[in-house]
């Protein structure tokens, strides 16, 4: 069964408990609209009405073809006066419809009005439309229907008959195992229906050919569709765990769960791993253990950035978050990294002029939290404890919570080497001991970009990087250790009773 069959029989099921009112809040129209049909087609004698501003009142089953719209209904308000005086339907849509309630006071009465009638002789009346946020009386009214992301078994489908389609209007040559058609499907979950047939569409388009070498495109081509849609990023994460110094308790934690959503593990009695919240000092390598995870486990690293759902998606900012966790969990099993958490929910822990946005969307993540099941495992990061919200931190929420401090000398010395060699230096021709003494409360951060900041010296002199250049670099430019100290002090004995030590 697909997840379009499940989102059917939810449908199904909400029209048969005779919810009066269902909201499907989505830019994918077109798929929520065949759901309507569908569940339409299956009632006998169940007349279909729809609405649009553009066509006003028409024939739901089959308004492309034959819409015959009912005259002087593209207004709103007319339009649903209209379907309250009609005795012929049985479900009726609306397209569209929310963006017209907050300045048209004639459009939001005409809909509790028909919102009632519906209630009344027990019909269905469905909202899709690209808005989530409708009036606080609409909204008591109205039942929210998420719609799922297709699965492996319905996007195979997809594919089939997106090249079907290609190659009749022009031929395409496949050449592809099913191993690798296997592989192309896992680079497509996460994405919409019609995501998923523009890649692969974009995929064909200019050689005619469906083979291997469109594997990397495709994947190229997703992380694109995240990028766009702002919430979710595609990280990079490093090849192996040889490459981030330090972070030895980390790593034995990882090392320890790695199996744990294993069958095998489950019979043991073990619950896969949920998440991880990490706290540090600014620059201490937070980021760099959201991708230790993700190397260490072999799994695919999303960054969600709550910041962006404030700043670009203000009115819609829950909904976005849930599509966000829902696209994770699609795409799944995935690391998700929610990057300066506190940044995102520190207004949900005190007063703030948002309208409780921050907090429904605090619950809302609380609520994921506690009851997804699909193998996503979240890495929260945090600078500062005191802008974090109390609920969570409270026990249960994170398998474990981990503190990030500066690096010690063996860490620093591993730090150093790791930055010399990504720039084609040895180390063993550097006085990694005086490098190491200098760098005392230093990030390794602030480690790195002391190196960068000498090589770009070495290079204006026409010379070459050495110790010398290095060790002055780091004198001249004071570390968050100095300028924060009391900052940095207070953060440390909060950690010290509370959290797990990362290195």
């Amino acid at each position: 069964m697909s997840a379009h069959d499940d989102d059917l029989i939810a449908l199904d099921r909400l029209i048969k408990a005779q919810h009066t009112c269902i909201l499907i809040p989505t830019t994918e129209e077109e798929e929520a609209l065949l759901l309507v049909r569908q569940a339409a087609m299956t009632r006998t004698n169940a007349k279909l009405l729809g609405w649009s501003h553009t066509l006003g009142v028409h024939e739901g089953l089959y308004a492309e073809q034959d819409p015959r719209p009912i005259p002087d209904t593209t207004n709103p308000a007319a339009a649903m006066v209209w379907l309250c005086r009609d005795e012929s339907w049985q479900i009726a849509y609306l397209l569209d419809v929310i963006g017209s309630l907050e300045n048209d006071p004639c459009a939001l009465r005409a809909l509790r009005d028909l919102i009632e009638h519906t209630r009344r002789r027990g019909r269905t009346l469905v909202l899709v439309d690209h808005h989530s946020e409708v009036p606080p009386i609409v909204n008591a009214h109205a039942t929210a229907m998420e719609l799922s992301l297709p699965d492996e078994t319905e996007l195979e489908q997809l594919v089939r008959q997106t090249l079907r389609k290609l190659h009749r209007e022009n031929a395409i040559r496949i050449d592809i195992s099913r191993s690798q058609f296997q592989t192309v499907l896992k680079n497509l979950r996460g994405v919409t229906r019609r995501e998923a047939e523009q890649i692969i569409t974009d995929a064909v388009a200019e050689d005619r050919a469906f083979t291997a070498d469109d594997i990397n495109h495709i994947l190229a081509m997703k992380r694109q569709a995240l990028k766009a849609d702002g919430v979710l990023e595609y990280v990079e994460t490093p090849v192996d765990l040889e490459s981030i110094g330090g972070l030895k308790q980390l790593k034995r934690w990882l090392s320890m769960r790695k199996e744990g959503d294993t069958k095998a593990a489950a019979e043991f009695g073990i619950k896969p791993p949920r998440g991880l919240l990490m706290l540090g000092v600014q620059g201490a390598g937070k980021s760099m253990c959201a991708k230790a995870i993700a190397t260490a486990w072999q799994r695919p690293l999303l960054r969600l950035d709550p910041g962006a759902l404030f700043d670009r998606y203000v009115g819609e900012s829950e909904r976005r978050l849930r599509q966000a966790l829902s696209q994770a969990e699609a795409m799944s099993p995935i690391v998700l990294w929610v990057d300066e958490i506190e940044k995102g929910f520190a207004s949900a822990s005190g007063q703030a002029n948002d309208g409780g946005i921050a907090k429904r969307m605090f619950g809302t993540l609380l609520t994921w939290m506690q009851e997804h099941q699909a193998p996503v495992f979240l890495v929260a990061t945090a600078n500062d404890i005191s802008a974090l919200p109390p609920e969570l931190l409270r026990k249960g929420r994170f398998d474990e919570v981990f503190f990030v401090d500066l690096p010690r000398e063996a860490t620093r010395r591993r730090i150093l080497a790791i930055h010399l060699k990504k720039r084609n230096r040895n180390p063993t021709d550097f006085d990694l001991d005086r490098l190491v003494e200098a760098s005392e409360g230093y990030s390794g951060a602030e480690i790195e970009q002391a190196i960068v900041s000498a090589l770009h010296e070495a290079w204006s002199q026409k010379a070459d990087l050495d110790t010398d250049r290095i060790a002055a670099a780091l004198k001249q430019s004071p570390p968050l250790s100095v300028t924060m100290a009391e900052r940095i002090e207070e953060l440390r004995r909060w950690a010290r009773t509370r959290c797990v030590p990362a290195d």
